[in-house]
Formats: C-alpha cells, sequence, structure tokens
C-alpha cells in the first residue's frame, strides 16, 4: 500500500504518464520518504538546539504509543515548495486508550507560523472533535500570523477563536505552550480550559518586550514579561508550570483521565480496593487540626486522607495559594477538591482565590464532576486594595460558579465558616446538596472577638473609663460569645448542616452522599439565553 506521506509525489508521477512504469513511481515514492525523513532531522536539529523537541517528538509523548493518526498533512497544496498547511500537524491518537484530537504547531517549518492553510486545517480538526465528541490538546509553539499572508492569517484566529468557544464546555480543551505564542495568537489558548507552560522556552504576551519598550520605555526580557512562572506565579493566566516538555505533556495526559470526553458523558471510573490502612488514614485526620483556631496547618493534608490512594492533582497550584483546588477521586470516581489553605493568609478569599475557585467549580460543572468543598476561612481579605481591586466584582464570581452548578456538590466545614466566606463556600444555602461540619468547626458572621468588639462596644469603653481590665471583660465576653453564637449547632437546628460528624468519618461520608446524588439530574429552570455572569 502507498504510504500516505508520499501521496503528492505519486500524483505527479501519474500526471507525468509513469503509470505504465512502476520503476519511476518506487523512485519517486522512495524520494519523498528521503525528502520527508531530512525535513525531520532538520527540524531535530535546530529544535534540540533550543532544547525543545519537534512537534513530532511531543506527539510521541502526548499519544500511547503507535495511536496517532495524522489527518490533511497535505492540505494546501504543493505551493510555497510544497509547504502549505505543513507549520502545523494535525490529527488524532489515543491518551489511555481514549481518543483525543491534537494539533501541534511546528516552529521548524515557517516558525509555526499561521498561515491560511493552517488555519483551515486547525479548524477542520475542531469540527471533526465536536462531532466525534472527544478532548482537543493544542500544543503552541509558534511566531504568530504569517506576515505574508496579512490579514487573511488573521482571520484564521477568528475562526479558530469562534470554534473555540464552539467547544468550551462541551469537550475538554487544554493547551501546552511550548515556545512563543504572542499577539492575538494568546487568545487560542486563553479561550480553553486549561494552560500548561514550561518553565524554560514557554512565553505568552500580547505585546512583546520590544514593543513595550517602545511605548513605555521599559525594559524587560521574554521571561520576566510572559514566562511560565510569571503566568503560574503572578498573573494567573497558566494553570500547571511544567520542569520540561515531558514534564508539561505528561500533566495534560493526567489531567484528561480525570475529565469525560465530552459533557455528555461522564468521568470515567477506576478500580479502587480498600485497604487495611484506610483505618489509619481515617484516623489521622483527628490530628491534622489544631485545636488552636488561629494555628496554621496544611490543607493538602486533609485532602490526602480523603481522597484515594492520597492522589491529587492540583490545578492553579502556586497562583493564590489561599485556596487549593484540583482533582482526585473518591472511591474510583474522579471529583473536583476546592479547600481554603490555612497555611497561607489564614485560608482568606481575596480577588485571586476566589478567581480560582469560580473557574475550577465552573469547569467542573461543565464535565460532571461532583465538588468536594472542605471550608475552612475567616472571610473575605479585608482593605482598600482588595476593594479597589474589585474584590465585590471578583468575589461574585464564586457566587455564581456555586449557585449555577447542578453537579453533585458536598460540603464539609472543617473549623472557620465566618460571614460571606461561609455563604458563598458551598453553603447549602447557596446550592450545596449535603453540609457536613466537624464538631469544633465554628459558623457564624464574626469571628468571637470582632463581634464582641462590635456587639459590647459600649460596655468595653465604659469599663475602660471605670479603669477596669478591658482585655479580661473582652476575653469573658468573647468566650460566652463563642460557647452560645460560634458554633455549627445553630446552623445543624436550621437544617444548613445535615450532620456533625467526626473528622475520621469524612471520608466514608463524602463517598456515600455521592453515592446518593449519583442519579442527580440537570434542571433547566427557566427559558434564559444565559445569565450575565461578573466578569
Amino acid at each position: 500500500m502507498t504510504d500516505i506521506m508520499t501521496a503528492p509525489a505519486v500524483v505527479k508521477a501519474m500526471e507525468n504518464g509513469e503509470s505504465a512504469d512502476k520503476q519511476p513511481i518506487r523512485a519517486a515514492i522512495v524520494r519523498a520518504a528521503q525528502l520527508a525523513r531530512d525535513a525531520e532531522e532538520h527540524a531535530r536539529t535546530r529544535q534540540h538546539a533550543k532544547g525543545k523537541r519537534t512537534a513530532r517528538e511531543r506527539l510521541d509523548l502526548l499519544f500511547d504509543t503507535g495511536s496517532f493518526q495524522e489527518i490533511g498533512r497535505f492540505a494546501g497544496g504543493d505551493i510555497n515548495g510544497g509547504k502549505a498547511g505543513s507549520a502545523v500537524i494535525t490529527g488524532f491518537g489515543e491518551i489511555y486508550g481514549r481518543k483525543v484530537g491534537v494539533y501541534a504547531q511546528d516552529f521548524s517549518v515557517q516558525g509555526g507560523t499561521l498561515g491560511t492553510a493552517e488555519g483551515t486545517k486547525i479548524c477542520h480538526l475542531m469540527d471533526m472533535a465536536l462531532e466525534l465528541k472527544v478532548p482537543v490538546v493544542a500544543l503552541i509553539d509558534s511566531g504568530g500570523a504569517r506576515i505574508q499572508e496579512g490579514v487573511a492569517a488573521l482571520t484564521q484566529y477568528g475562526r479558530i477563536f469562534r470554534k473555540t468557544c464552539e467547544a468550551s464546555g462541551f469537550i475538554p480543551q487544554i493547551s501546552i505552550i511550548l515556545g512563543p505564542c504572542a499577539g492575538g495568537a494568546v487568545y487560542c489558548p486563553a479561550l480553553t480550559d486549561l494552560i500548561i507552560m514550561t518553565r524554560e522556552n514557554s512565553s505568552m504576551f500580547v505585546t512583546g518586550p520590544d514593543v513595550v519598550k517602545a511605548a513605555t520605555g521599559e525594559t524587560i526580557s521574554m521571561d520576566d514579561l510572559g514566562g511560565g512562572l510569571v503566568h503560574n506565579a503572578t498573573s494567573g493566566v497558566a494553570h500547571y508550570l511544567g520542569e520540561d516538555e515531558a514534564d508539561a505533556i505528561d500533566y495534560a495526559r493526567t489531567v484528561l483521565a480525570y475529565l469525560p470526553s465530552s459533557s455528555d458523558d461522564n468521568p470515567p471510573t477506576f478500580a479502587y480496593a480498600a485497604t487495611r490502612g484506610d483505618r489509619a488514614v481515617a484516623e489521622r485526620l483527628g490530628t491534622i487540626v489544631p485545636e488552636n483556631d488561629r494555628q496554621p496547618y496544611d490543607v493538602l493534608d486533609v485532602i490526602r486522607c480523603i481522597v484515594d490512594y492520597g492522589e491529587f492533582v492540583q490545578v492553579q497550584e502556586l497562583f493564590a495559594p489561599s485556596a487549593v483546588v484540583g482533582l482526585a477521586c473518591v472511591e474510583g470516581h474522579p471529583v473536583g477538591i476546592v479547600a481554603n489553605q490555612p497555611n497561607v493568609n489564614a485560608g482568606v478569599l481575596d480577588v485571586d482565590a476566589s478567581e480560582k475557585v469560580a473557574r475550577f467549580v465552573r469547569l467542573c460543572d461543565a464535565f460532571n464532576l461532583p465538588v468536594i468543598t472542605l471550608v475552612d476561612t475567616p472571610g473575605y481579605k479585608p482593605g482598600a486594595e482588595q476593594e479597589h481591586a474589585g474584590i465585590i466584582r471578583r468575589g461574585a464570581k464564586v457566587i455564581y460558579a456555586y449557585a449555577n452548578a447542578q453537579v453533585p456538590m458536598v460540603t464539609v466545614i472543617l473549623r472557620k465558616a465566618f460571614g460571606g466566606a461561609y455563604i458563598v463556600m458551598g453553603s447549602k444555602a447557596i446550592g450545596a446538596d449535603v453540609n457536613f461540619a466537624w464538631p469544633t468547626s465554628q459558623i457564624a458572621v464574626l469571628g468571637a472577638k470582632g463581634a464582641v468588639n462590635i456587639i459590647h462596644r459600649k460596655a468595653l469603653q465604659k469599663a475602660k473609663e471605670m479603669g477596669q481590665d478591658v482585655e479580661a471583660l473582652r476575653t469573658k465576653l468573647a468566650d460566652e460569645y463563642e460557647a452560645t453564637t460560634v458554633n455549627a449547632n445553630l446552623s445543624l437546628e436550621m437544617g444548613e448542616i445535615d450532620a456533625m460528624i467526626d473528622p475520621e468519618q469524612t471520608r466514608e461520608a463524602i463517598a456515600e452522599s455521592l453515592r446518593l446524588l449519583s442519579g442527580k439530574k440537570r434542571v433547566r429552570r427557566t427559558t434564559k439565553h444565559h445569565g450575565n455572569q461578573p466578569l
């Protein structure tokens, strides 16, 4: 059978009247195959010199061995030296046995720039992925729009933007930035579900260092302007920082293992067998959270005691660390975990943490992953800086995400849940299905000391004027308030908390709740086109 790689050479030979004699055709095939090998070797030389892999080497890392099937290799015809469309590779392969679409930009061919043929190939790939209901992974390494093609190249970005929006929430979309991504091209990955970058070589920015210097006089490097670390730790644009290309691609494979192929499917399930060590792990939960409500602890220790085998895949680990989000399994079923992190700023919700939580809850809701929320927060971060940064607008995104989610939602209050943060972090009032609290948890409008300073302001002022020990009185009043008000009993009596559970019962209670909610159906309550989400 004729190799698909040599198809144009075969056609050319036949057009020249050589079909009667197979020798010229065979020679053309051999020659075309040799040219392809030479081109790949040339690409390897250029990419490896920069510490980067070729597009095809990256595909070998992404897909199960031998599963990749290329499509549209010669789309665009034999123009521009036979290179039309060759700056991007499109096709389908398998990741852990499940079909996934891919487009991989090849920087060794015209700088990976996007022209009309490349844009057409990418849009065709996305159309097929939508029809087949399979995820799409984009391997980005491009100089942007092909200048020689002018507005025709820019038009292709518009087409890709629209296709990406059409696919959003229907099929998972992951972008892996393995080289430059600049100008309008950055919005291709920005519209996808997850962006993965590498510590070296990857960069994203709307305007590059040269433009920044010309416009503002500021001198800045590509890494400092839009490198992998910047977008993972500072801007929040990216969701994972790979140490190298292999690490970045492996993370994409791992995340896809937790997600369904489309929103029409349920997430895959995995075999799980209880072990003798499960009891010891459950008992350890009772020792993690300190009795002193001002003493920090690492919520990751709690999460690892709740999920299968302690395996937890963090998303946006370096951004807004006062909140933790990520993927895990409970009894073999994938779930999304949202938790406050008392180790960082006591687990407060600020503008960045709010957007991080909201975006992740929306991802879980889109792809049918139950949301487990672990609450320990004193509330929203106070201060003019946060107010001016839009804590009202951006904090509302958490409300919108939870209030509109229709996947199973289970919430556990570990220690503190104060004020508005209690309501927005998966409370029953905002839409959670099952809510638990640990016996020592505190639920109130304010913490005891803050509440006493307001409620008993006059009494404290009078004690000060009379020369009494104000601090002793404040402590006494705070203890009384804490005993009568700052606990979960009132919420329990109101039905806002379904049960008070011991820490070691947490995993079992969550698992039972998920089994109960496994048949939960989505309901369309109005005929509206869509809500007007705070953005």
